[in-house]
């Protein structure tokens, strides 16, 4: 009996599964949902013990295939909501990691206290210290937690998966085939309403919220699909899956009609462009100063001049690229000013701790003026947050929270400089580019969105942070054989 029970285990498991949901169909319907996941919870909880970083994978092929308990009508708009699975397996990463650490520390010292992680650790503080001010102080708590399980389940639990080159290109791999999945059934659906810029906003439902979220992590995973192309330890059968991946994202980019995402791979251009000419990033940084100075001296002839462009996001792609400057009859960009204005205004009233994490969306309503309420306003929240992922901790955590931002704006720019201009081997040099590229696409998006606070989004955007930290840490530079006329100053 033991080894027909072994011979067959996997069969008698599955006889065993199929009798129980039909009896829970026949006597229990309540409890049939329950009974479909206990698959996926006993997968889970064999990874966790036995095959850790293949849990991570996981969660990172769960991640853009994932829906919300509000998605699904288990819970209304102002209930609870978490991303399932996604989330609750974050949790579960964050608990098994601090339990751990309880027993034996498991990170290694340097990845801890590396500048990196010693910026985030100053944002978690500054965001546990205005809590104590918020004005929803239930709402700040909750935000606090969720930023904290996209931390421990994105970013520290990286150096304990990151193994090598291909435990990168697998963490990578998972969630873009899943997104991959998640694009055909867009463009499917989308095409019933032929490819209708209006349904794009919406079509992407019930996996993104969005076209804008939806567009930020295919921007962010392009660059990286690019790269990839071009590392020699990948298979040649794995870079033909890359290549229409590649064209699958591309397609889908340009049908989410998501226009920061479009501008976030300009932006990627030129940065590749200063890392060809080895342009220093001290210099970038003070010809950035420079333009942002020019801007402040010349905004009101600008705003003038961006005034007469009165070309709406519609009628096709054309319009929607040259409506991405329209400031006086586009009702997407003037929300986004609209929400902009109301960030600054509540700052004024609590410029040092804020209104308190995650509150904006239940505060910022008294604070919207007639002369800029758009078509789309809305009192309740409904429409998303400060549409800044800067100018939203501004109003949220005080000047201490967009400062932070700020830093950490300007530190990984230096940080993906100085990694590109190091002498890696070329395979390790790709990864690095394709990791910069896809965070610059998002601290792009960071000026017109924001979606830190939800796990497709938090994911690839400390996932990429770790790992660009563990390159800097565990992989040993080349040595130079030409003059040393690249160093980062």
């Amino acid at each position: 009996m033991v080894k027909l029970a072994n011979k067959y285990f996997v069969e008698f498991l599955t006889i065993v599964f199929i009798g129980l949901i039909a009896y829970t169909l026949v006597y229990k319907k309540d409890y049939f949902y329950i009974v479909c996941a206990l698959p996926i919870i006993l997968t889970i909880v064999y990874l966790a013990i036995f095959k850790f970083n293949y849990l991570v994978y996981f969660l990172a092929f769960c991640t853009p295939l994932a829906v919300t308990l509000q998605e699904i009508g288990l819970t209304t708009r102002s209930g609870p909501n978490l991303s399932l699975p996604s989330e609750p397996i974050m949790i579960g990463i964050m608990f098994l990691y601090i339990l751990n650490n309880i027993y034996k520390p498991i990170n290694d010292k340097k990845f801890l206290t590396h500048p990196l992680s010693y910026l985030i650790l100053a944002q978690i503080i500054w965001m546990a210290i205005t809590i104590v001010t918020s004005t929803e102080i239930i709402i700040s708590i909750k935000y606090l937690i969720s930023r904290l399980w996209y931390v421990f389940s994105c970013y520290l639990i990286i150096p304990l998966v990151i193994k090598n080159k291909t435990s990168i290109v697998n963490f990578i791999l998972s969630y873009a085939i899943s997104l991959g999945i998640v694009i055909v059934y867009t463009l499917i659906n989308h095409a019933k309403y032929n490819f209708n810029d209006k349904a794009a906003d919406w079509i992407v439902s019930p996996f993104y919220n969005d076209h804008t979220a939806y567009g930020a992590a295919l921007s962010m995973y392009i660059p990286m699909l690019v790269c990839l192309l071009f590392v020699s330890s990948v298979s040649k059968t794995l870079k033909i899956i890359i290549a229409f991946l590649f064209v699958l994202f591309s397609v889908g980019l340009v049908a989410s009609f998501a226009r920061a995402g479009w501008l976030s791979l300009v932006i990627v251009l030129f940065v590749w462009l200063t890392i060809l000419l080895k342009i220093k990033f001290r210099t970038l940084l003070i010809t950035f100063i420079t333009l942002i100075t020019l801007f402040l001296a010349f905004r009101i002839e600008i705003f003038m001049v961006l005034g007469r462009n009165n070309t709406d996001a519609e009628g096709g792609l054309a319009n929607n690229i040259e409506s991405i400057s329209n400031i006086s009859t586009d009702a997407s960009n003037l929300e986004r000013l609209n929400r902009w204005s109301c960030a600054l205004r509540m700052w004024q009233d609590k410029p040092v701790f804020g209104w308190g994490p995650g509150t904006y969306m239940f505060k910022y309503a008294p604070y919207q003026l007639s002369s800029q309420r758009t078509i789309i306003s809305t009192n309740f929240g409904t429409n998303g947050n400060a549409h800044s992922e800067y100018l939203g901790p501004l109003a949220e955590q005080g000047v201490l929270g967009i400062l932070g931002m700020l830093a950490m704006l300007i530190y990984i720019i230096w940080f993906g400089y100085k990694l590109a201009y190091r002498n890696y081997e070329k395979d390790i040099k790709l990864l690095t580019l394709g990791l910069f590229f896809g965070l610059i696409t998002y601290l792009v998006h960071g000026f017109l969105n924001n979606f830190l606070d939800t796990d497709k989004l938090s994911l690839p955007f400390w996932g990429f942070l770790g790992i660009l930290v563990c390159i800097d840490l565990y992989y040993t530079p080349e040595p130079e054989t030409s003059n040393k006329d690249v160093a980062v100053t």
